[in-house]
């Protein structure tokens, strides 16, 4: 074999499509575009469009509402937290909150905060600081001879009130 041997296999390469050479090659003159119009032009994107007829994005209704203000918690259950402290991950004579959960892998992003879920038990004593917690959690926390610190973060309003003199 010799350098200049060597070739792609066949279908390797593609050639790509000559318009615009004549009439006699199939792609001539308007080279499969049509005649004038939007269409035959470059840049050309009608998104949505169904030819004339209502489009499906103007035939439905418009549903819901995002609120860009809402919180978003990170979530652990009970059970997950006993679970971490019989593995050794938490300490459940120190006090457990976001930092502490980061730290022992539970949680990557605090976001808004920790929530705390009532599935599954506890029974180590703990004393937990979290953002929200259902009643169902509070209650087995408190069951368990441990204690639950819920810590609201401030809203814009509540802030904005005390800077600027409000009650």
């Amino acid at each position: 074999m010799k350098l200049h041997d060597i070739k792609d296999n066949l279908g390797a390469r593609k050639v790509g499509k000559r318009v615009g050479r004549g009439i006699g090659s199939g792609k001539g003159k308007t080279s499969g575009s049509g005649h004038k119009g939007q269409k035959a032009r470059s840049g050309v994107a009608i998104n949505g469009f169904e030819g004339g007829q209502m489009p499906i994005n103007r035939r439905l209704p418009k549903r819901g509402f995002n609120n860009i203000f809402r919180r978003r918690y990170a979530i652990i259950n009970i059970g997950d937290l006993q679970k971490a402290i019989d593995e050794g991950k938490l300490d459940s004579k120190k006090a457990i909150d976001s930092a502490a959960l980061i730290a022992s892998g539970m949680v990557t992003n605090a976001r808004d905060g920790i929530r705390l879920l009532g599935q599954g038990e506890i029974k180590a004593k703990v004393t937990i600081h979290v953002a929200g917690a259902s009643a169902s959690a509070k209650d087995a926390v408190e069951k368990a001879g441990g204690s639950l610190v819920v810590e609201e973060k401030a809203t814009k309003t509540e802030s904005s009130d005390k800077e600027s003199g409000k009650s």
